[in-house]
Parts: structure tokens; sequence; C-alpha cells
């Protein structure tokens, strides 16, 4: 079964929102290597609007929450991956309108076009991007491992909780180190 890399939200408009993201960084920099070293691929994906935000409805509390972040920011700079973790050229950035990375994208063509069946997972927010995507995936029937160190909350007790006692229901849930064996 054909595996992919999913480098999810790791933006730096979001990275200075958590605590200690230089070892979540490190993490996921260690899975992207041994992602390339094994032509495993690396999809990145990230969250953005068009000028103004339009897909952003006053009915979404988190998005309508988080809407002056992107107010007089380019979509170019609201999109940028984090340098440390960022794509190496002909590697696939997929763009999303809100919180799963399979909403209002095109991931899932992707990984068709890819026959990717087993998912491995990183991202910022553990409650966020990851919980939803693991959601989704799992119903999709994509095998799935949860990279723990290769994610991060703003919540640290909702992030033990998560890769502890939910995802564990859906997914293998194991280090950057222990995957990458």
């Amino acid at each position: 079964m054909k595996t992919a890399l999913l480098v999810m939200d790791m933006q730096s408009a979001f990275l200075s929102r958590f605590p200690d993201m230089a070892s979540v960084t490190k993490s996921v920099a260690t899975a992207i290597a041994h992602a390339r070293a094994k032509d495993i691929p690396v999809i990145y994906v990230v969250v953005g609007f068009r000028d103004g935000a339009p897909e952003i409805s006053p009915n979404n509390k988190g998005f309508m929450a988080a809407k002056p972040m992107v107010n007089g920011v380019t979509f170019e700079q609201f999109t940028a991956i984090d340098a440390s973790v960022a794509p190496a050229a002909g590697e696939i950035t997929v763009v999303k309108r809100r919180v799963c990375a399979f909403t209002g994208s095109d991931l899932e063509v992707v990984l068709r076009a890819y026959g990717v069946g087993h998912l491995v997972l990183t991202g910022i927010a553990t409650s966020g991007v990851v919980l939803s995507t693991v959601r989704e995936a799992a119903d999709k029937d994509y095998v799935l491992t949860v990279l723990s160190d290769g994610c991060a909350d703003g919540d640290a007790d909702v992030h033990q909780l998560l890769m502890t006692k939910v995802f564990p229901r859906q997914a293998e849930v194991m280090t950057a180190a222990e995957w990458v064996g």
C-alpha cells in the first residue's frame, strides 16, 4: 500500500502562536527527510482564503475569530510554510478552505492520482486539522498514522487526550523517530 506524508497547516502565520514549535518542526523535518529518502510523497496542506476572505461565513465561529489574521495580508504571506519544513521543488501544496485537509481542497484527487492508501499525519493544531483529517480520512478508509511529536495544540491536555484516547481508535500513533525506525 502506497504511503503519503501530510504536512498540515505548518504556516509561519500559525507557528508563532504555539509554544515549543522548534521541537515539533524538528520532528516534522525528520519525517520529511525520511519520506523523501524512501520516495514517499510529501504533500503540504495549507489553509488559505481569497483577498478579503469571502469564504469565511459569519456563521463560522472559529474562522470569524481568526479573520483579522488574514486582513491586510497577501495570500502568499498567509499561506507561507515555515522554512524549516518547506516543500522541495515538485512537492504539492494543497489549499483548503476549512479545518479538515479534505474540505474545500483537491487533496483526495491528488491522493487517488498517487494511489495512496496510507496517510501519515503531522500538523497544527492537533484539535483542529489533525483531528478533523483523522476523522474524515478514517471514514474514507485510509490507513492512518499520526506522528505525536509532529503535531501541536494550544492546549497540551487536549493534545495528550487526542493522542492517547481518541486517535488510537482510528490510527496508529507514534513518534517521528519510531516511524523513521
